[in-house]
């Protein structure tokens, strides 16, 4: 598990290897990643976007923006926590993601950002 504090936003990621797919351009690695956004700050906040770099030694570096997460923009009230569930597929065995969360503080309206530690993954074979 990494982890990453910002303006007493922590954001805590663990990653799965979950296989190898195979599609009509060729195999996938299939990746899941579980996050935890804990507020740790005396504000109430709220998750508007995501931006993250997506490193692919396949297929080479990729952006992917958006609003909220997994269609969600939840809102933290001091001492709450968010938790969601995603993946990715890549090209390669190995890669990497990286990024920060747009958040916004509701008392002043002040957006800010919240970095996302440094995700690595690397598919590990399965032993039967």
């Amino acid at each position: 598990m990494v982890s990453a504090i910002t303006n007493g936003i922590k954001v805590s990621v663990e990653t799965s290897y979950e296989g190898r797919f195979f599609s009509k351009q060729g195999p996938l690695y299939v990746f899941n990643y579980n996050v935890t956004i804990s507020n740790f700050s005396p504000d109430t906040v709220q998750l508007i976007g995501r931006h993250w770099f997506i490193y692919d030694t396949g297929d080479g570096p990729s952006e992917v923006e958006g609003t909220g997460v997994i269609g969600k923009q939840p809102i933290l009230a001091s001492g709450e926590f968010h938790t969601y569930k995603s993946g990715c597929h890549l090209r390669a065995s190995i890669g990497s993601m990286k990024g920060h969360y747009n958040m916004l503080h509701l008392s002043t309206g002040q957006n800010f950002k919240v970095n996302i530690p440094s995700l690595q993954f690397f598919a590990t074979p399965r032993l039967n």
